[in-house]
């Protein structure tokens, strides 16, 4: 087991107290609009937010950057995902500029991502390929002193709102997940544009985009870890990022949880407070009971990443439990509110819209579980 440090307990208390008066009042009006917050924003980098899971030689943690990260997504993801999604796809598309980058690259793009408080966007999914990353069709050719890359991205979380980009591209006939390659490429290369803006179901408040890459030509300097190796660097990615999405799933769950319970203690049904009955004390006890096994898996899995140790199975594992935890919960949050649950007066169907993508995103369940069996099977070998 593990226990988390002053330092660490001390993050949790100034995000939840940030969250709580500053983040959730603007909760459904971000959602509403489908627009993200500047102020949030603004907050998220004021507090440190958006470097938490950087080495402390870049701004970030000395030790346990990925359960920091997991706390301050939990915390803001009770109130309003969208902003915690914020957290997640900064570090996402971070990952593999701050670990493969070269020294000079990094000289140069840290700074300014810091001063200018600049986003950064992760793309790999493609029209044709999302969790099949050998179906990846994006070419980065390399011409001379320079390499060429070609292709259109989508499903872009801050797509049309990134200063600097994470691109996956294929470097070689290689078949298969090999052969493919990052690069960092800045938003004003040539080339580069914008395309269609994703109307979603939930995340509103959260911008994607299609990102078209038309003879983009970035130094050869911009090539992220080992030519060849990009979806090496992929997976490491996925192993920190997995139990933050999870910790979303959990803090979306845990703010459901709080408004039906405290629903249930108000309402009078048959003369009675509905949470004494009870079929609502059943929801009401798996609800919480998920969420608390939820937690055991998300914080074992950041633990385990913050260690250097293998974690891909916990990770996987914590965020397919956490994810269809939080589709439950906000699903049950609804049916106790009832006729009040569907109405956008009551955070509870905003809740339960964003919690869908949990299952979805960085790998979806089905996926999860097929990394999951093979950590089984290759552990049992």
């Amino acid at each position: 087991m593990f226990s988390t440090s002053e330092e660490l307990e001390a993050l949790r208390a100034t995000v939840r107290r940030a969250a709580r008066e500053r983040i959730a009042p603007r909760a459904a009006t971000i959602d509403e609009r489908a627009e993200a917050d500047p102020e949030v924003e603004t907050l998220c980098w004021d507090l440190g937010l958006l470097t938490l899971s950087w080495p402390e030689a870049h701004g970030g943690l000395a030790r346990d950057s990925g359960t920091a990260l997991c706390i301050a997504v939990e915390e803001i993801a009770r109130h309003c995902a969208s902003s915690a999604l914020l957290l997640i796809i900064q570090a996402v598309g971070s990952f593999p500029i701050i670990h493969g980058g070269r020294p000079e690259l990094l000289a140069r793009l840290v700074p300014r991502i810091v001063d200018r408080r600049e986003l950064v966007a992760y793309l790999v999914s493609e029209p044709g390929a999302g969790s099949d990353v050998a179906g990846l069709r994006t070419r980065a050719v390399r011409d001379g002193g320079e390499w060429v890359i070609t292709g259109t991205k989508v499903f872009a979380t801050n797509g049309a709102r990134a200063g600097v980009y994470a691109v996956l591209a294929r470097t070689a006939d290689a078949p298969g997940r090999d052969g493919l390659s990052f690069f960092a490429v800045d938003r004003e290369t040539r080339g580069l544009s914008i395309g269609k803006i994703e109307k979603k179901l939930g995340m509103r408040g959260s911008n994607t985009a299609e990102v078209i890459l038309d003879e983009v030509r970035v130094p050869a300097g911009n090539l992220l870890g080992e030519e060849g190796k990009g979806f090496l660097l992929a997976m490491k990615d996925f192993d920190m990022s997995r139990p933050a999405v999870g910790a979303q799933a959990l803090g979306i769950a845990e703010g459901a949880l709080e408004v039906m319970t405290a629903y249930a203690r108000q309402r009078t049904t048959f003369g009675q407070p509905l949470a004494s009955h009870q079929m609502i004390q059943q929801i009401l006890a798996d609800s919480a009971t998920a969420i608390e096994a939820s937690r055991g898996l998300v914080y074992r899995a950041a633990h385990q990443y913050d260690r250097g140790e293998r974690n891909t199975k916990l990770a996987s594992m914590a965020k397919v439990f956490a994810s269809d935890t939080a589709m439950q919960v906000t699903t049950d949050a609804i049916q106790v509110l009832g006729g009040y649950g569907y109405m956008k007066d009551h955070p509870v169907e905003r809740m339960f819209r964003d919690a869908k993508l949990t299952q979805i995103f960085e790998g979806a369940n089905q996926i999860q579980r097929l990394v999951i069996a093979r950590e089984l099977l290759r552990e049992a070998a």
